[in-house]
Parts: C-alpha cells; structure tokens; sequence
C-alpha cells in the first residue's frame, strides 16, 4: 500500500517468514527483508527491497558481515549460480548444536566439506539459488517437495510463478490426497485488491513458464489464507477444492448421446459424479496419464482413434465431443457402402 509522505518511519525490517511482493514504488523508507534460522543467531542474510522493480519473491539479500552462505548439492558440492541446492551458513553466528539433543546436532551441523580448519556449516533445510549478482533467492523447504506422477516437484517454485501474475494478492500450493493413491497439486489463491480474478490467465502463466506436471489441478480462490497463531499459513485448515464451487457459468448437460459418453468417460476418467459439458479437463483434476485413459476408452467405445494431443487441444468436453465426432464422420467418409453395411449389421 501506498504510505504518506511525511511518516517518521525509515527503516522497516522484515523476516521469520517469506516476503510474497516487492513493495509499490516512492516509499518514504527502505524495506529490508531479512532471512536466517534461529541457529544461526536469527539473521544470516539482509538486503534492501527496492519498490515497484517486479513480480515474484524478493531476493533475501547478501550474507551479513562474518557469515558466510553456501549452496550444496545431495553430495555437499557448491552449485552453479541459479541451481538451487540447500542453504548451509557458516560463521560467527552459527550455534554450537541442540541442547541435548547429539543425533539432531551431529545431523544438522556439518564440517565443512571445503576443509577450512575448524570451520563448521548449519544445514537450514531450505532450498535457494544465487543469481548472477550474488544475492540469494529463497526456493522453499526441503520437505516441502514432493513427488507427482514419479516428478520432484517443489512446491515454492509454482507459488513464484503464481505471484507473479497482476491477478493475484498471495497464494500457497499444497499436494493433496483426497482419493487414495490419487495426489493433485492444488493452488489456494487471494486475489488482488481491485484487479478482476483471471484464473485463465492464471493458467496459461503456468503452462508458459512450468512443465505440466506442475500445474495445479485445481485453484480455490480465497478472501485470505488461513493463519495458525503465529501468522503462518495454516495448511491444515485449506479446505478441499470443489469441482461444483469451481465452475463458472453454470453446468451445461450434454445435449446428444454423443456428449453423454464423452462426459460420462471424462467423470468415470476423474472419479468424479458428473462433468459439465464447459469443464476443463485439467481444471478438474486431469494430466497426461489420465488424458491416455480418456483416448483409450474413446477408442473402445466409438471405434476412432484420438491423439493425447487432441485432449489438450480440446480439454472441455463439449470440445472433445466434436473432435470425436468429426473423427467419426472422417472415418465413415473413407469407408464403402458394404463396409457402413456390415458395421451396422454387426452392431444389431
């Protein structure tokens, strides 16, 4: 938000959790985000936030006098600038371990793999990346990966991309489990004040800048974000998407026995009770693997052969009804009169 001109304020530091935005532009102060666990004596990394310079995360700024950050790999090897690897900070500031706890601190606090003498790296269980300039960008926690379809997803990586569109305030996307063995990304969002929900535009952010694998398969748009008491978001009070709640412009049944079994594969495909004929495959939960199953019941039932590629050039249902009709009547054209004959005989 805007500030008045004449405030007594100067400097305002921010920390213990993620900056989601650069700050608008001509504040009368500098904000300063601050990033660094307890361990390590509070704050290990400081920079200024310059205001109205984009979209996204702010960098968490450059390691403070007499620390020092490095980025590793699995294998404690630096990373190249922009990989991302685990946070380990070294220095003064680092503590000597956990209070009766050897295993945890023998775990967390390393030697350093360089083999400086004596020196020794706290392992943060974050995840960063160094751009070009030498500041660091916060990428997330460790155990907030997860695994999709055989990926590595982490999940901050989305929520970047997300906050970066003009249409969205904050957002925090979770992997959930509501049918067993079956795991979906969904994406909780807060839209920004006075500027109109674009989910689409939302989306197409998404399929422009991540493999799809990462797009969530459902957002749910939120007034805020719910908070646990000491301001951190609440995950386990995120309710589950509702593919009814979700749509837009009313459900529009089936208007031929066509579209009736296409809706029928699409909702049987997804294990959900109907879909409307605007639903968006994706939308409502779909990908790659589930897009095979929808091409192969299509074949079993109509007899034609789709392409993957069709089920995302046409998610809707009403827009698969048409490219499975038209494939029918391609079929039929190339067919004689005895073929049509006997097709028809066979299927008395």
């Amino acid at each position: 938000l805007p500030w008045p001109a004449q405030t007594s304020l100067r400097h305002l530091l921010t920390g213990a959790d993620t900056l989601q935005r650069f700050p608008v532009a001509g504040l009368p102060f500098s904000l300063v985000n601050n990033y660094g666990p307890t361990e390590c004596a509070v704050v290990a990394t400081s920079g200024v936030v310059a205001g109205g310079t984009g979209h996204g995360l702010p960098s968490i700024g450059f390691p403070i006098d007499h620390v020092t950050v490095r980025i590793l790999d699995e294998q404690l090897r630096d990373v190249a600038a922009g990989e991302t690897g685990e946070i380990y900070i070294g220095g003064a500031g680092v503590a000597r371990g956990y209070r009766n706890r050897p295993a945890l601190t023998v775990k967390r606090f390393i030697a350093d793999p360089s083999g400086a003498e004596g020196g020794r790296l706290y392992g943060t269980g974050d995840l960063g990346y160094f751009l070009p300039g030498g500041e660091i960008m916060f990428a997330g926690r460790i155990d907030d990966q997860v695994k999709i379809r055989g990926h590595r997803i982490e999940l901050n990586e989305i929520n970047v991309v997300l906050n970066e569109h003009l249409s969205v305030q904050a957002s925090v996307v979770i992997a959930r489990e509501d049918v067993p063995g079956d795991k979906r990304l969904v994406a909780y969002v807060v839209p920004a004040a006075g500027v109109a929900r674009d989910e689409a535009g939302v989306r197409e952010l998404v399929r422009r800048r991540l493999p799809d694998y990462m797009e969530p398969s459902a957002f749910v748009w939120m007034d805020a974000l719910p908070l646990t008491p000491n301001g951190k978001v609440d995950r386990a009070a995120l309710p589950a998407p509702n593919a009814d709640a979700r749509r837009e412009g009313g459900f529009v049944e089936p208007a031929t026995p066509l579209e009736e079994g296409i809706a029928k594969i699409i909702a049987e495909t997804l294990g959900v009770p109907r879909v409307s004929m605007a639903d968006d495959f994706f939308a409502l939960g779909g990908h790659s693997l589930l897009g095979a199953q929808v091409v192969a019941r299509v074949r079993e039932v109509f007899g034609v052969e789709l392409q993957l590629l069709d089920v995302f050039d046409a998610p809707t249902a009403a827009e698969l009804s048409q490219k499975v009709e038209e494939a029918i009547t391609s079929r039929l054209d190339a067919m004689t009169d005895e073929e049509i004959n006997a097709a028809l005989s066979a299927s008395r």
